[in-house]
């Protein structure tokens, strides 16, 4: 059956070997299902349901992946992505979480279009490469930034706007949590180092029985009231009415509400571009590790993968999730010589299982799923480097978008005025042959909503 489906002896392995391949997967991305609540329950959403719902469109996006493509990359609910839908769209803009996941909802559906269509390669042409990578790296700081935030470690400041955490003062609370999250990111580099599979899942559970320790001893003291919990384990069922206080939302009338076009149609392409260039980064960026590129330097079945994504986030964003996509970690599979779709079939299915682990995974503290996300912003940054710095037409563009994305606290803006600063500076030193058409529409279309919208 196996051999049927994914022509194991073509690809040179064995239905064992890419068992553990994706097992080996699921374990380094895993950390989804404790990160994604985190960040999307601040826009009210339950917790419960929203691990649900990355658990069932994570499952779904892997598996359509396996059969439309027969290639060995697991899907998920993308880091960056998620932070933009809760605390640029839904606490910045105002919007509900509700119009937030009727954005991803058109996003998806557009790129399936475009996944069915030569249209992706067109968009892809346009962009310049350097603007893609400053995208990537962009959002790690971006995440990064949450994840200071989210450990305590920076805090509110009159005079600075935003200021390291004293650690002294109110050391059994904020002090100590800083302290947890940054041990925490330790923690995960060291066993990253040591090439331990799973690093940032291990480092994860590791830091929070510290925390629980630091309990037990009286360094951290629970203070509820201020928003900090007890941090041991407790157990309960699923939240599945959580989920359903979910489901379909994206066409409730909530999602409509105060519906302004030009702010959906960028948070829309803000979401549709990431996705996009994000995706495809990752599929190209593994597949050249696993020498499954052509002699062109082209991925075959690129068009079943990119479906498989865009799947993955139209389901995603009916049953209750921010945007599905491809996982930079399937290169840990990869590694373990996974080459076929039975490795994300693999991971599909353990995403299944872990609805049942649920409670635990809702239970893991914020220091934690903080230091994972300080992490994974290092990991993103390091698309910054395929820069060419030493042509400022293309350096000062993705310089701006890597300081906009953080500091304006919006992934939108970094893109917006990458793009602009790209078109003008090209234009002013007489470049006009570096810039695509799109491009310039794609500028006028950012100049206007700067103007009209501010």
């Amino acid at each position: 059956m196996f051999e049927k489906w994914f022509k194991l002896k073509e690809h040179g392995v064995t239905v064992k070997g890419e068992l553990a391949a994706g097992l080996t997967t699921f374990m380094t991305m895993a950390y989804i299902l404790a990160v994604n609540p985190s960040i999307l329950g601040v826009t009210g959403m339950s917790m419960g349901g929203v691990l649900i719902a990355t658990a069932i469109s994570s499952a779904i996006a892997c598996i359509c992946m396996a059969f439309f493509a027969n290639l060995p990359f697991a899907l998920a609910p993308g880091m960056g992505l998620n932070a933009y839908f809760a605390f640029t769209v839904v606490l910045k803009m105002g919007y509900s979480w509700q119009f937030a996941l009727f954005a991803v909802f058109v996003e998806g559906v557009i790129f399936i279009l475009l996944s069915l269509t030569n249209v992706r390669e067109a968009i892809f042409n346009a962009i310049p490469l350097s603007l893609k990578h400053a995208v990537g790296a962009a959002i790690g700081l971006f995440i990064a930034f949450i994840g200071l935030q989210n450990g305590k470690i920076v805090q509110d400041d009159p005079a600075t706007l935003l200021a390291e955490v004293v650690y002294k003062d109110s050391f059994n609370t904020s002090g100590i949590f800083a302290i947890l999250t940054l041990l925490g990111v330790a923690l995960i580099a060291v066993l990253a180092y040591k090439r331990v599979k799973g690093a940032l899942l291990i480092g994860m559970l590791g830091i929070w029985v510290v925390g629980i320790l630091a309990q037990l001893v009286g360094l951290y003291v629970p203070n509820p009231e201020i928003g900090f919990y007890s941090l041991y384990p407790g157990w309960g069922a699923p939240d599945f009415a959580g989920f359903g206080s979910l489901f379909g939302q994206c066409f409730s009338p909530t999602a409509f509400a105060n519906f302004n076009v030009m702010d959906f149609i960028v948070i829309m392409f803000s979401f549709l571009f990431v996705d996009i260039f994000d995706t495809l980064g990752t599929l190209v960026g593994v597949a050249s590790k696993a020498d499954m590129l052509d002699e062109q330097g082209r991925l075959p079945k690129i068009k079943g993968a990119l479906l498989a994504d865009a799947v993955g986030t139209t389901v995603g964003a009916v049953l209750g999730t921010s945007t599905v996509t491809t996982f930079v970690e399937s290169s840990a599979g990869v590694a373990e010589g996974g080459r076929t779709g039975l490795t994300a079939l693999t991971v599909g299915i353990l995403f299944i299982i872990a609805i049942v682990l649920s409670p635990i995974f809702i239970a893991i503290p914020a220091f934690a799923t903080a230091a994972a996300l300080i992490y994974v912003g290092f990991l993103m940054m390091s698309a910054i480097l395929k820069v060419d710095f030493d042509d400022l037409t293309e350096a000062i563009p993705a310089y701006i978008t890597l300081l906009a994305m953080p500091f304006f606290y919006s992934i939108s803006a970094g893109i917006m005025w990458g793009i602009i600063f790209y078109v003008l500076i090209n234009m002013l030193t007489g470049k006009f042959k570096k810039i695509s058409p799109l491009m310039y529409v794609l500028a006028l279309i950012f100049i206007a909503k700067i103007v009209f919208l501010g």
